[in-house]
């Protein structure tokens, strides 16, 4: 079975092609276009930009990966993300379906991110904790089974990957924000400046980082000078809460794997802090990272869902696709 998949959820144009047999995946083609360089000069993602740019690149991208491919699926998100954006993928999707007479899979963007974890580890044992952490999501989900989800916990207010780009934004540093502190925290001391680390002792697991943000904001001149340092604390902040919420989960559900997604994934102190905690405090725990290209938005991700989708009937008819900014993974069980 090959499955093209596509994404187009927020500012990444992404096309993929995936062949699935059995649970095994070889992947055929994936190519991804990014809008950073045209959102940077406003410090953030404009929608209608976006969606534009969606308009333009996506027929470029799948004629580039389709050739003389026909697949025999199409899996596209349809939310969460932005309207504007998710409504060019969603069209596109429905309109090729309805030329080729083959089924749809209507996924989830959180659902894609976690999934993709299989197509590198197909074995991962159940219960699994999974943890997004990204621009626009940060939520501790619990994986019953492929399609069953409780969602644990998510931010009140701002995302990690949002609050990196209000916090480099602070500083006078770039966009996006997170590559920029990742870099300048290399040179710092996380100790050399006190920052708090909301709700770390909060009896669930809910998170909230606007808190963290506004002490930045409010730390003296003298200290933002220091942006090396500033930088490091900040990230360390950030980490701290994110070990201390997976290491609670995970004991508290008695999880046997635990698998990550979302962008700031691909920030290496994060990954190399987690990495250590499961190492030396849950030994019993299997655990898998997206590669750090696998952990930003992809296609191949929403192609991976979509083959679990199609493995328990859940496809839908062109006519039946929508899209839904607001789509929340304990909607998805199938």
């Amino acid at each position: 079975m090959i499955i093209l998949g596509i994404e187009t959820s927020c500012d990444e144009t992404a096309v993929a092609l995936l062949r699935a047999q059995d649970g095994t995946f070889v992947l055929e083609k994936n190519l991804v276009s990014s809008q950073i360089d045209i959102h940077a000069p406003y410090g953030g993602v404009v929608p209608e930009v976006a969606a534009r740019e969606h308009i333009k690149t996506l027929p470029f991208l799948l004629k580039k990966i389709l050739g003389d491919t026909r697949p025999d699926a199409i899996a596209v998100t349809a939310g969460p993300g932005l309207i504007t954006s998710l409504l060019i993928g969603v069209q596109t999707a429905k309109t090729l379906a309805s030329a080729w007479g083959i089924p749809l899979v209507r996924v989830n963007h959180i659902e894609a991110h976690l999934l993709t974890n299989w197509l590198e580890n197909p074995h991962l044992a159940f219960p699994t904790l999974g943890l997004i952490v990204s621009g626009g999501h940060t939520e501790l989900v619990l994986i019953k089974n492929i399609g069953e989800y409780d969602l644990l916990g998510r931010t009140r207010d701002d995302a990690v990957g949002e609050c990196f780009d209000k916090v480099a934004q602070l500083l006078g540093l770039g966009y996006p924000g997170g590559p920029e502190i990742s870099q300048h925290a290399l040179q710092g001391d996380a100790l050399a400046i006190i920052l708090p680390r909301p709700m770390i002792h909060a009896d669930n697991f809910e998170f909230s980082f606007s808190g963290l943000k506004t002490a930045v904001l409010y730390l003296s001149p003298e200290q933002k000078k220091r942006t090396a340092d500033v930088c490091a604390a900040f990230q360390k902040a950030v980490i701290d809460v994110l070990i201390s919420k997976t290491l609670k989960a995970t004991r508290m559900y008695d999880v046997r794997s635990i698998v990550f997604g979302g962008g700031v994934m691909a920030n290496t102190a994060l990954r190399t802090e987690m990495q250590k905690m499961i190492e030396t405090q849950l030994p019993q725990c299997a655990y898998q990272f997206p590669g750090p290209n696998a952990c930003t938005d992809n296609a191949t991700m929403v192609a991976v869902a979509g083959y679990f989708h199609i493995q328990k009937k859940d496809t839908i008819s062109w006519q039946q696709l929508d899209g839904d900014p607001n789509w929340e993974i304990e909607q998805v069980n199938y």
